[in-house]
C-alpha cells in the first residue's frame, strides 16, 4: 500500500479511534490528538481543533517529521512536536495516540511517575512486560513551549529507552504502538490500569 493510499485507511482506524476514546470519557470537547506515520519522512496527524469523538477524513493533515504541515493553510495542533519526538526516537513506532482522561489527569497531577505493577494488561505495553514486573509511566511537568517539553521528553527516552508512554501533569497520556491498533490497545491497556490504581488509592 502506497503512502498515498495509505492516508484514507489510517485516518479511519483514527476516526474509529476517537469514538471509542470519546465513549470512554477520555478525550473530553477537543482534546486529546491522534497521530500515525506515513513513511519515513511524513505523518498523518489530526488538525487543531476537532473534537476527537466526531473526526472526519478531512480533520487530518499531513506532516513532516519537523511539525511543519506540508499542505498550505493547514494548521497543526501545537503538541505535533510530541509526537514527532516520538517516531524520530523509536523508528518501529507507527501511531501515537493522546489521551485526556479523568485517570490520567488526576494521578498526574499528584504523582511524578506512576508505578503499574501485577497486571496482566502490562503484556500489551511495548515490550511485553511480565504482568509481575513494575512499569514505570514517568510524568514530565506541563509546558506550554512544547519544543523545550519535546526536548525533556527526549532526553528522557535516551536514559530509559523501554518508556512504554509517559503522561503529562495535568495534562494526559501519550502511547504508541507499531501501528494505529497497537498504539489503541497501549492506550486502553494503560487506561484501565490508570483508573484501578486511581481507585485504590481511594480504598
Amino acid at each position: 500500500m502506497s503512502p498515498t493510499t495509505a492516508i484514507p485507511d489510517l485516518a479511519r482506524q483514527m476516526i474509529s479511534a476517537g469514538m471509542l476514546f470519546h465513549s470512554r470519557g477520555w478525550v473530553p470537547a477537543t482534546g486529546g490528538n491522534f497521530s500515525a506515520r506515513l513513511d519515513g519522512e511524513r505523518v498523518l496527524i489530526t488538525a487543531s481543533g476537532n473534537h476527537k469523538g466526531e473526526l472526519r477524513e478531512e480533520h487530518f493533515l499531513v506532516a513532516s517529521l519537523d511539525g511543519v504541515p506540508l499542505e498550505a493553510g493547514r494548521k497543526a495542533s501545537y503538541e505535533t512536536l510530541l509526537h514527532m519526538q516520538v517516531y524520530r526516537r523509536l523508528p518501529g513506532v507507527g501511531a501515537v495516540l493522546h489521551t485526556h482522561s479523568t485517570a490520567n489527569t488526576v494521578l498526574s497531577r499528584r504523582f511524578s511517575a506512576v508505578t503499574l505493577t501485577h497486571y496482566e494488561l502490562l503484556k500489551v505495553l511495548p515490550g511485553a512486560p511480565d504482568p509481575q514486573a513494575q512499569v514505570t509511566i514517568p510524568v514530565f511537568a506541563n509546558d506550554q513551549n512544547i519544543a523545550r517539553l519535546s526536548a525533556t521528553v527526549d532526553a528522557h527516552m535516551v536514559q530509559v529507552p523501554d518508556t512504554p508512554a509517559y503522561l503529562i501533569a495535568g495534562h494526559g497520556l501519550y502511547a504508541w504502538g507499531k501501528d494505529v491498533a497497537a498504539a489503541r490497545h497501549c492506550v486502553e491497556a494503560i487506561e484501565f490500569m490508570l483508573e484501578c490504581h486511581l481507585r485504590e488509592l481511594s480504598l
